[in-house]
């Protein structure tokens, strides 16, 4: 007489780890452990040191003390105390660079309109764009000043035959010299926009421009209302580039005046810089602060662009 075998159940079968069980909600996570590392220990963790350095008045070597909001009274005037000019004259030289900045958005988007084209030699066109983009901010400022030299410039010499004299040229004259820069700045900038919306505009469905031309929309009418929606993504990512880049202008202005003439030229990075670091200064907290007033202000910006695009995403469900 046989014996019928009986089935192993699931108490037979040997446990697996805790691993084993959490393999697929672990392992995304064990990906992004050291980018998240890397991200704590050089941006959040230094970004806690500032807030604690604006807190005290140090010389970077020796003993820090304590001053609460000192720095920041001094900074803003807050109180008895008047505001800081030099940062009164940064603050708004930023907001013309936020403001002159964004015309890299509208120039990036016709020059991509124009590059994409079916025509002989656009790759050379292409690569004629996209050359300001790779070379180095230090060369597109060397450049510049060398086209603002007074008297012997190219700029000099255009603005001659109009009769135009800026005393004192282009870099030279505090009233043009944020003006010159920001042109300077908007040369790669616009390049850069010009390489987000050639990449957007090869993204395009091609079925909806069809249709679009079949129901007689041509021109501006087919850009406003088939392009542009589609082009969507490439213009969030250009504003916020953009907007970031305006914020922490540094190496323009250190190249091509230095803050100057007379401070008129300074930006709230490049006085931060001064107030840090320079031969002027060695406050390490009064520019720590000034680094937090410019980290707010990049972080207003960048919460309220994150909030538009969850609030897309939400409506696009």
């Amino acid at each position: 007489m046989t014996t019928a075998t009986v089935p192993s159940t699931h108490a037979d079968r040997p446990a697996r780890g805790w691993y084993k069980r959490n393999e697929i909600a672990v392992t995304p996570w064990l990906f992004l452990l050291p980018a998240m590392l890397f991200f704590a220990v050089y941006v959040i963790i230094p970004i806690a040191q500032s807030f604690w350095i604006s807190f005290h008045e140090w010389d970077g070597l020796g003993e820090a003390t304590w001053v609460g909001t000192d720095n920041y009274e001094r900074l803003l005037g807050i109180g008895d105390q008047p505001i800081d000019r030099k940062f009164e004259t940064s603050f708004w030289n930023n907001l013309k660079w936020l403001v002159l900045y964004l015309l890299a958005i509208p120039l990036g988007l016709f020059i991509a309109l124009f590059l994409n084209q079916n025509v002989v030699g656009i790759r050379l066109y292409k690569s004629l764009f996209f050359f300001p983009f790779v070379i180095s901010q230090v060369v597109v400022g060397l450049v510049f000043s060398w086209f603002y030299l007074p008297n012997v410039g190219l700029f000099d010499q255009i603005v001659g035959l109009f009769g135009i004299d800026i005393r004192g040229g282009m870099l030279g004259n505090p009233t043009w010299a944020t003006y010159g820069i920001i042109a300077a700045g908007l040369w790669p900038q616009t390049a850069y926009c010009m390489i987000l919306y050639l990449t957007g505009l090869n993204a395009i469905d091609p079925e909806q421009v069809e249709a679009a031309r079949l129901d007689g929309a041509k021109g501006p009418r087919m850009l406003w209302y088939v392009i542009l929606p589609q082009l969507k993504p490439a213009t969030f990512i250009a504003f916020v580039v953009t907007i970031i880049g305006a914020l922490r202008s540094f190496d323009l202005i250190s190249v091509m005046t230095n803050g100057g003439p007379f401070g008129s030229t300074r930006v709230l990075s490049f006085y931060m810089f001064e107030e840090s670091l320079s031969e002027f200064g060695f406050r390490m907290g009064y520019g720590a602060a000034i680094a937090v007033v410019l980290f707010f202000i990049m972080l207003g910006f960048i919460a309220y662009f994150l909030w538009s695009m969850y609030r897309d995403e939400k409506g696009a469900r």
